[in-house]
């Protein structure tokens, strides 16, 4: 999920929620148990779950919005879409966005005093260093604007360290982790899943400031993500020539870093220096020779990319026709997008393998479905949900004015996938008590594997999307579902880190949700009635 410089917290909507019952729901539906053997038998035994992960990781990795790698992921997953016979398969554009870019070479050194590898990566939408750059390193902590006055005039030509050493602690508990039923039970009458996602770190991250919202805070604990405050960073690191600024990431230690934005994907904003995030405990060393009066010389070379030739986002788009109601709508999805530091495996490469391994099951089935079923992949999440929040405000409804299109009414609902590669253990049911009686009995059956709970039967609406892309949905009106997912390795090693990589993913759980995800899109698409609805907001501007 993702940093966003237009994100509001998940946290802001206001939440109650509670555990239901895993008792038969009075009014929940009857389900096909002979079309839920043959989805199980599907997903288990002729599983392509991990082989889609491996050509949209390994291969197409990593992913950042609108790069060549993104583009070609697209291309290859329409391909895939086309083999196993969706229609409509296309993409479907949005934006402007702004530039692609890629990282093409990384090399980091220290060369003295005593030779070091530097494990890390150049930060987003910076530049190359042009060949190999050798330079003096300084520390130059940007607390505030106010600081810039203090290193004008020193920092020509040298490597800028620009944040405080960072300080680290001993891990003295595991680093991956799975809900017990006494967690999962705590976890629903918190933050529901769907709106700003369960597991080890909320999906898309921490909420970035909005832009002009900077503190000194905001500076120490993170690359620039303010964009107001970021733009004057690159533009005062460039005005006074520095070679290389260096972050040591705002998490991770012990060889993994968690970083993603440098620079912007916006041309008109100013293109600051190369810049790279390396490991803390290699980025306390430096400090540390430097507080010590000893001058460390690095070394870097590094190679980036800016795509300028399209600047519109998209999203990849295909369907299974419905049969009898095709006008009427089920969606699963996730978003396809990623940062660079990984291959984009975990966040959201497994999201996204689901939801195609979902809709590849129901297509090998041939089983009759009234309603389309509809795949959606999303670009531009991690920069602010704007390829999700573009589809919902062009097919269903504007937020502002919330005059509604005749798609409106015509989508049943949509599943999230976006909380790293932890199985499935609960569903939302977003304040519904109608949905929630509704998803208990798709539950009942597949209680064996791992899944239990319907969370959410009283909470709040949406007040603002934020997190993950079925906000986007719940924030008009429409149904929005995401499942709490075990947390695993996603909070502590994987999401938006250099190991965010296909070896931390579990095949059985991403199995098991491709399952899940299947069967509540057979059921949502083959159910004689559309399901019970949220609310609808009433328009922002009246």
């Amino acid at each position: 999920m993702s940093s966003l410089r237009f994100r509001l917290a998940a946290a802001a909507c206001t939440l109650t929620l509670l555990f239901t019952s895993t008792a038969p729901a009075q009014d929940g539906d009857k389900v096909d148990l002979a079309a839920l053997n043959q989805i199980k038998s599907e997903a288990f035994q002729h599983s392509q779950v991990m082989e889609n992960l491996f050509y949209i990781s390994e291969v197409y990795g990593p992913r950042v919005n609108n790069s060549r790698n993104h583009r070609a992921a697209a291309e290859w997953t329409m391909e895939q879409m086309k083999k196993w016979g969706l229609k409509n398969v296309h993409l479907e554009k949005w934006g402007p966005f702004g530039d692609g870019w890629q990282i093409k070479k990384y090399y980091g050194a220290l060369e003295s005093p005593a030779y070091a590898s530097l494990i890390g990566f150049p930060l987003a939408w910076t530049p190359g260093t042009n060949g190999s750059v050798t330079a003096d390193a300084v520390l130059a902590p940007l607390h505030s604007k106010e600081d810039f006055a203090k290193y004008h005039g020193k920092l020509k030509g040298k490597i800028v360290l620009i944040f405080d050493p960072r300080e680290l602690a001993m891990h003295t508990e595991a680093e991956a982790h799975r809900l017990t039923d006494a967690e999962i039970e705590e976890r629903t009458k918190t933050p529901d899943p769907s709106r700003g996602g369960f597991g080890g770190g909320r999906p898309g991250g921490a909420a970035a400031p909005r832009p002009g919202e900077y503190t000194p805070a905001t500076l120490s604990t993170a690359a620039p993500t303010g964009r107001v405050l970021r733009n004057q960073v690159n533009a005062f690191l460039k005005e006074e020539g520095v070679a290389v600024a260096l972050t040591p990431g705002y998490n991770g230690d012990g060889g993994t870093i968690f970083a993603s934005y440098g620079g912007s994907e916006d041309p008109k904003d100013p293109v600051g220096p190369p810049m790279a995030s390396i490991t803390p405990e290699q980025y306390n060393r430096i400090c540390r020779l430097l507080q010590h009066g000893i001058t460390p010389k690095l070394t870097f070379d590094i190679e980036t990319e800016y795509q300028k030739d399209d600047l519109m986002g998209f999203n990849v788009i295909g369907e299974i026709p419905g049969t009898t109601k095709p006008e009427e709508v089920v969606m699963v999805g996730g978003h396809f997008d990623s940062w660079q530091g990984g291959t984009g495996a975990t966040d959201n490469g497994t999201g996204s393998s689901v939801a195609l391994e979902a809709v590849r099951i129901l297509a090998t089935l041939h089983k009759p479905m009234a309603r389309t079923v509809r795949v959606a992949l999303w670009g531009g999440e991690e920069e602010g949900l704007y390829g999700s929040l573009a589809y919902v405000q062009k097919h269903f409804a504007p937020r502002d004015t919330m005059v509604k299109t005749p798609e409106y009414d015509n989508l049943d609902v949509y599943f999230n996938d976006d909380s790293g590669s932890g199985k499935f253990r609960a569903v939302s049911a977003l304040g519904n008590a109608q949905l929630a009686a509704v998803f208990q009995s798709w539950i009942n059956p597949i209680k064996d594997l791992g899944i239990e709970a319907v969370t959410g039967l009283t909470a709040g609406p949406t007040t603002a999307p934020g997190g993950t892309d079925s906000t986007s949905f719940s924030w008009i009106g429409l149904d929005g579902i995401g499942f709490m997912q075990d947390p695993l390795e996603y909070g502590s090693r994987t999401h938006h880190s250099n190991m965010d990589l296909y070896d931390r993913v579990q095949k059985g759980d991403v199995m098991q949700g491709a399952m899940i995800e299947a069967w509540f899109a057979y059921n949502a698409a083959t159910r004689s009635e559309m399901l019970p609805r949220i609310a609808t907001p009433d328009p922002l501007k009246k």
